[in-house]
């Protein structure tokens, strides 16, 4: 009788966890693109949303198989992890649709279905796919007095330890556009690493507007300054803009950065047109961007975020495949 056993077995979660790391030291690690569009284009009906429409984390629970099958596209374009549907799994966010009390639900079951797709395209070639818990800013800024630090910090802590639970490899903070709602995430985050045991990689991205600040006014050297002591282990830039608004804010990360960098740019900035907006970069231009921030800044991950699609990752994929980092010495 022929074993239902995997013929390549996914390591525990402190190896894969060990596993991205080296592999984010000695080449360039690829992530998957925008997932919010692919979703809708399922089209989820108001009872796979529980009639909490636009609210995505719900198809979690609901309908794993479409949130399955957007980590399968981009697997299937050969990137080496995916991000959880989770961006929207914090306290701001489903509070809005009165279901803040299923953080931690909504969270695990998120990195669960990211987890699933991973191990099983591990288990057919053995090559080692990652899934990153993503933890979204939310919809409140502590700094303009929406909420307070600890409801923020004490929510991210859930937030975090449902993608734990879950299976996630690392936690992503990303989007973030108040240095207080980062460290909130950052400390919620590490109070949930500390809890569980495990040591996952810490990645902080921020997002940079096209006025060259974050959302509150702050740059990107007060944001290196605030976040690289609280101990993470990666930093970058991701949304709001396209490659070409990111080179100078990311040149200023390879200069002074003590950590490693990332970068997960929208297609471009959106374009409005007859039949409204689009974002305009093709997949070969941001593949073009990818190639010149790896070899000139030397990033370890790279990904995209809004408008970035399965073919926009698969010709990244084909151009920083042979890449190496390019040194740095901040």
């Amino acid at each position: 009788m022929a074993s239902s056993v995997p013929s390549v077995v996914p390591p525990a979660p402190a190896g894969r966890a060990a596993a991205l790391r080296a592999a984010l030291a000695e080449r360039v690690v690829v992530a998957d693109g925008g997932m919010g569009t692919m979703l809708q284009a399922a089209e989820p009906s108001m009872e796979d949303f529980q009639h909490l429409e636009g609210c995505n984390e719900v198809l979690n629970v609901t309908r794993p198989d479409i949130v399955r099958s957007v980590h399968e596209a981009y697997f299937d374009a050969g990137v080496d992890c995916v991000e959880t549907n989770t961006f929207g799994a914090n306290h701001s966010a489903l509070a809005e649709y009165d279901i803040p009390h299923r953080i931690i639900e909504l969270s695990a079951a998120g990195a669960r279905a990211a987890r699933d797709v991973a191990d099983g395209f591990t288990a057919r070639d053995g090559r080692p796919r990652w899934v990153l818990g993503s933890i979204g800013p939310g919809t409140k800024l502590p700094t303009l007095g929406h909420t307070t630090y600890p409801v923020l910090r004490d929510a991210y802590r859930d937030n975090a330890a449902g993608l734990i639970e879950g299976g996630a490899d690392a936690l992503l903070v990303e989007t973030s556009q108040d240095l207080l709602q980062t460290k909130a995430a950052v400390v919620g985050s590490r109070r949930a690493l500390t809890e569980s045991g495990l040591d996952l990689p810490l990645i902080v991205q921020v997002t940079v507007e096209t006025t060259g600040t974050m959302l509150l006014g702050s740059e990107i050297g007060a944001a290196l300054t605030a976040l690289e002591p609280l101990g993470i282990d990666m930093i970058g830039l991701n949304c709001a803009t396209g490659p070409a608004e990111m080179s100078e804010h990311l040149r200023h990360l390879a200069r002074h950065a003590r950590v490693p960098l990332s970068c997960m740019p929208n297609a471009g900035l959106p374009v409005l047109g007859a039949n409204g907006s689009h974002y305009p970069l093709t997949p070969g231009e941001l593949a073009d961007a990818h190639e010149a921030f790896v070899r000139e800044f030397g990033l370890s991950l790279i990904g995209g975020c809004c408008g970035t699609t399965p073919e926009h990752l698969r010709r990244v994929v084909e151009r920083v495949r042979d890449l190496t980092p390019a040194p740095r010495e901040p």
